[in-house]
């Protein structure tokens, strides 16, 4: 091309490319070995650190593995430049899993971003957290997802969000009650996008708690027209099961009048004329299909279907009675009144979704507005074609009154594709009626000489399925079908042409389809397939016209006169039949012996004779069975002779043979509708419905009326008060749930020593005059002390009323009034005045909870205890005290017991490393070894106990410690678990000291949690029998709390503050107070609990603790929840 310019094809055409990537970055992707890459990230400029990032980005997007560079590229995530951190964000989504102990080195400037003024780096801090999939970091992540919950910024919400499914896909079921709160914070967001993103999160963390969903209903149902369309599938379902576990079904609804449909023509009242419904004439398939619909959308096609299968027809666990009103239920009107706009949505999802809301719960009037959107739909998107025409058929079958005016827009277009032909003629099958059959008719000729044969065979079925539904259409469809079996193509060698012989087995089976509604009028027709079967050589259609000889051989007068010679006709061909030809052809020969009488018995029974022994030597095993389960069968007709000479007992026997024979090859009256059984019905609009089986998280509607908490009315907000206590408003939850958080401590100590896997009993017991003992506490003073003592506020209550007030925690922005989230801890305004309690020294009186360490089983014989001692190390103050009992289990002495740690020459790992801030004030945690060297017990007799005290150095309180166990010098591998409420010391201090130092640890440092605490409830009912013994309500509360938090922590109990109330049976107010420091770090970690509730009933328990250490302080905040709601055992001495 234009020679003389010296230019051809091949340069225009890298010309033309050389032009389209002028300003943009495909020149990234030419050199994937750029040697440039580390110096550029190096670089004091932003520009050449952006290149260098995309270059990377480049090559993981080619697949190649450019982990190398990570170092290199967490350091920058402190640039200043939004382009390279949102580069470097991505690149450490991308290998944060493979590189985990890098990327946590990373996560002290993502807390840090988290703060930022800008919201896109604050989503993007928190998507790369959430990211990065690590059990170690959840708690730090929940935090703040937590925070950002309640970001001034609709973009961070929004991130939130979308965060907490990963934070659920870690499986930390602690966690799950926090993330299910911060979901119905969001929830009530009043932005619509985040309102979607929660939607979604909520189906993926909590779907079955619809409680949740109910505190807004109103206001979810206000919003759903202005959420993103995807938000808005999934909300609508929520709202659904909502509205169906909670009111149960409309009575005026479809699925109830379905459901009824079958009830009502047995019953007697007002239901039979209430429930009528406008189906189609004769519709007792659609009717059952109807019925089954409906308890498929309730139970699932699974249950439904095995229970249908165990003649199960109980249907009282489902609660049909549960019935509303769509007059009466504003819940339900509300919910019909903002899907109606969403009929018209150009997101065909939603559409679906909104029409299967209708659907379920409109009325019956209303249920036809879902037709014209679907019809639209089906018209503008051919994408979604397939989809729509799935649920419209399922509304068709159930109610073809619904879309017969609207038959021609089921009527096949040329375009179409097999699939959606296939759909359209099923639907036209089931909403034919008898004003357009005419039409429908005169299509289905048109589709039968289609060239795609498989559409001529579904036309072919569809119309012995307007047969069925209209039988006046029966004489016209039979000539039809009769005409097809005549064509030449189908005799001979033609009959083997690929898809012919489909259109002719179908054609066949509609004949018999027909047959059946009515056989003595088709007599006729019988006989003129029968001719045809020496020209038919498709073996499909060769054994359907066997069966229909055999099925109707007493049929008027005509067929017995043919049967001798079609039998012979048979026998004589058999050998060069097919399998299923074959097997019909001795079923229907034993039919005819069954049920003959008369001269041609004797011809039936050698043709079956001849028949059996053919087939015995046949090369196909089924024939072969066939043959001696028949011949064992029908032995009395074979053997006319024997059976006369047999003794009365055989020829009984022969008789009941005969019995059997007849019961199971007899003509059979069958109905002449198929039955809806092996259909499975899924919700509209689900990925089920099309996939035609349960997809992955796919769940049926809730049971009506399942929903068991007390729902009140809803208030003025939009939400529903509860009397649930779990169940109360977002809004009136005192305490800042963005500080409220749990880590993945297990507690692998309390929760296994229940079942004797890893815990045991306590040492000891309680003494049997425990009552005798000096009380645990000690009333030495009364009166307002909280206002006398404390030095924070010197004018009173009033100043001290005031400064509680303004304690909020600080923002992740800046300090800015307006944009900090206040949450104050205060005491209940309830509690007018306080008494303060002296405390003496209890501590001696805790029992110690113990732990199996190694178990006789595995031990030779050695049981190994240990419990945490409150002791204080001596050898270093970041060492735990352990007490390990060594008890003789067996009949033979043990020497040479040692305990020690074969891997204490490996450094930490660099996680712990950046998860345990060090002082420099403290001991460098190198030198300090992890097991100090237990003293070894030379022998150990039969029976005998020794008790050794061991100083143990955890790397991290979650994770613990392998040691290995020396015994005659066998190795035993041990794990030491570790109890994050040991890794702190009692430090005794004042209550003026306290609330000073209370005071500077306040907002990010200060993390608070709620339980149900009950332990004091039995020992308030143990003393009711005895008369003689008054027990101070009060003082059993503190006693069982103060016990339980001492006997699992080493802690100091600073003072009780005991309400002084009118009401005796009142706790509310009640306020202990302990103290502690870090072993780490020495830094002081306070906990506050707080009590709400009456003294008889379970206690709602608040417990805030006050640490600098962020991550220790929300898993010790979650250690002192689990062991305050677990089962109350002794805990004084």
């Amino acid at each position: 091309m234009f020679p003389q310019f010296g230019a051809t094809a091949e340069t225009l055409s890298k010309a033309s490319t050389m032009v389209f990537r002028i300003g943009t970055d495909a020149h990234l992707y030419d050199d994937p070995e750029d040697v440039n890459i580390p110096p550029l990230l190096d670089s004091k400029f932003d520009s050449e650190k952006c290149e260098a990032l995309k270059r990377l980005l480049a090559l993981i997007a080619q697949g190649f593995d450019v982990s190398n560079f990570f170092p290199q590229v967490v350091k920058n995530v402190a640039s200043q430049c939004l382009e390279v951190k949102k580069l470097v964000y991505l690149y450490l989504l991308h290998y944060a899993e493979k590189r985990p102990n890098e990327a946590l080195l990373s996560i002290n400037y993502f807390q840090k971003d988290l703060g930022d003024p800008n919201p896109l780096v604050r989503a993007w801090a928190l998507r790369t957290m959430a990211g990065i999939r690590l059990h170690l970091i959840a708690p730090i992540v929940l935090v703040a997802v937590g925070k950002c919950a309640r970001d001034p910024s609709v973009y961070v919400r929004k991130c939130a969000a979308n965060a907490l499914p990963k934070l659920h896909d870690l499986r930390l079921e602690e966690n799950t009650v926090t993330i299910e709160e911060i979901v119905g914070i969001l929830l009530n967001d009043h932005s619509p996008s985040v309102v979607g993103a929660a939607a979604a999160a909520f189906a993926s963390v909590c779907p079955n708690n619809l409680p949740l969903a109910g505190r807004n209903f109103q206001r979810l149902c206000e919003i759903l027209p202005d959420v993103e369309e995807w938000g808005q599938i999934i909300l609508i379902g929520v709202l659904l099961r909502y509205v169906i576990a909670r009111h149960g079904l409309v009575k005026e609804s479809v699925m109830f009048s379905l459901h009824h449909s079958e009830n009502c023509k047995s019953e007697n009242g007002s239901l039979e004329s209430e429930m009528k419904f406008p189906l189609a004439e004769d519709s007792n398939y659609e009717s059952e299909l109807a019925y089954m619909i409906s308890h498929c959308y309730i139970e699932g096609p699974d249950e439904y279907l095995s229970r249908l299968s165990d003649m199960n027809k109980d249907f009282s666990e489902i609660r049909w009675q549960c019935v509303t009103s769509v007059r009466s239920n504003e819940d339900v009107k509300l919910l019909l009144q903002c899907t109606a706009p969403l009929l018209w949505s150009h997101n065909s999802a939603v559409l679906l979704a909104a029409a299967g809301v209708h659907w379920i719960m409109a009325s019956r009037e209303d249920v036809k507005r879902i037709v014209k959107p679907l019809l639209f739909v089906l018209r503008s998107s051919i994408a979604s074609n397939y989809v729509v025409l799935c649920n419209i058929r399922v509304f068709a079958k159930a109610i073809p009154s619904l879309f017969a005016p609207y038959f021609e827009d089921f009527f096949l277009c040329s375009s179409d594709s097999y699939h959606i032909k296939a759909l359209k003629l099923d639907i036209l099958a089931s909403i034919a009626t008898d004003s357009s059959i005419s039409q429908i008719y005169k299509e289905f000729q048109d589709y039968i000489t289609d060239p795609d044969r498989r559409i001529a065979a579904d036309t072919i079925a569809a119309i012995g399925i307007c047969v069925q539904r209209l039988p006046q259409m029966a004489h016209t469809c039979l000539e039809g079908l009769l005409t097809l079996t005549r064509q030449e193509i189908f005799a001979g060698e033609f009959g083997s042409v690929d898809g012919e012989a489909n259109v002719l087995v179908q054609a066949i089976m509609s004949i018999k389809s027909i047959i059946r509604h009515d056989p003595l009028c088709h007599e006729k027709v019988i006989i003129r397939l029968v001719r045809s079967l020496d020209s038919i050589k498709v073996p499909g259609a060769r054994a359907i016209i066997i069966w229909m000889v055999g099925e109707y051989n007493s049929l008027g007068k005509l067929v017995p006169k043919m049967l001798t010679t079609v039998l012979k006709y048979l026998a004589w061909c058999f050998t060069s039949e097919s399998l299923e030809t074959k097997l019909q052809i001795l079923n229907t020969t034993v039919k005819v012996l069954v049920c003959a009488s008369g001269e041609d018995t004797l011809t039936f029974e050698k043709v079956l004779s001849y028949l059996l022994e053919l087939a015995k030597c046949d090369l196909n095993y089924d024939v072969r069975d066939r043959a001696c389960f028949l011949k064992k069968l029908l032995s009395s007709h074979l053997d006319h002779q024997a059976a006369e000479a047999e003794p009365g007992g055989l020829h009984k026997n022969r008789g009941l043979s005969c019995l059997l024979a007849k019961s199971l090859f007899a003509v059979q009256t069958k109905s002449a509708l198929p039955q809806p059984n092996n259909h499975r019905i899924y919700l509209p609009g689900s990925l089920s419905q099309i996939v035609l089986h349960a997809a992955p998280g796919y769940e049926p509607l809730p049971k009506p009326c399942s929903l068991t908490i007390d729902v009140g009315e809803t208030n003025e907000s939009g939400n529903l008060a509860t009397s649930d206590p779990s169940v109360t408003d977002d809004l009136s939850v005192s305490g800042s749930l963005d500080e409220e958080t749990v880590s993945d401590y297990s507690s692998q100590l309390s929760s296994t020593g229940s079942n004797g896997g890893h815990g045991s009993d306590e040492f000891g017991s309680a003494g049997e005059n425990g009552k005798n003992t000096s009380p645990l506490i000690q009333i030495s003073d009364a009166g307002n002390a909280f206002q006398a003592q404390n030095h924070v506020s010197q004018s009173g209550s009033a100043d001290f009323e005031e400064l509680m007030s303004k304690r909020a925690l600080e923002s992740w922005l800046d300090e800015q009034p307006g944009l900090s989230n206040v949450n104050t801890y205060e005491p209940s305004s309830r509690n007018g005045s306080s008494a303060r309690i002296s405390i003496g020294d209890i501590r001696g009186k805790i029992k110690r909870k113990s732990y199996v360490l190694l178990d006789p089983v595995n031990g030779n014989g050695l049981r190994v205890d240990y419990s945490f001692s409150s002791e204080i190390s001596s050898i270093s103050t970041i060492l735990v005290c352990i007490e390990v009992v060594l008890k003789n289990c067996s009949t033979e002495p043990m020497s040479n017991i040692t305990l020690v740690d074969e891997e204490s020459g490996h450094a930490l790992d660099s996680a712990d490393q950046t998860l345990t801030p060090s002082d420099s004030s403290t001991p460098s945690q190198d030198d300090v070894p992890t097991l100090a060297s237990m003293e070894e017990i030379t022998s150990l007799e039969p029976d005998q106990i020794m008790q050794r005290i061991i100083h143990v150095h955890f790397h991290h309180h979650l994770l613990p410690l392998k040691l290995a166990l020396y015994c005659n010098g066998i190795r035993h591998p041990v794990k030491l678990w570790p109890d994050i409420g040991y890794f702190i010391k009692a430090v005794p201090m004042d209550v003026d000291a306290f609330i000073n130092e209370e005071s500077h640890l306040k907002g990010m440092f200060e993390y608070t949690r709620s339980c149900t605490f009950s332990d004091h409830i039995g020992g308030l009912n143990n003393d009711k029998g005895d008369s003689s013994v008054v027990t101070d309500k009060f003082l059993e509360i503190c006693r069982c709390l103060a016990s339980k938090m001492l006997s699992n922590a080493n802690i100091y109990l600073v003072s009780v503050d005991m309400p002084i109330a009118a009401n005796l049976d009142d706790a509310s107010g009640l306020c202990l107070r302990f103290s502690s420091e870090v072993l780490s770090t020495l830094k002081p970690c306070l906990i506050t609990i707080t009590v709400d509730g009456k003294c008889t009933e379970p206690l709602n328990i608040s417990i805030k603790v006050n640490c600098e250490e962020t991550v220790f302080g929300l898993n010790l905040l979650n250690r002192v929840v689990n062991f305050l709601v677990e089962p109350s055992h002794t805990n004084l001495l």
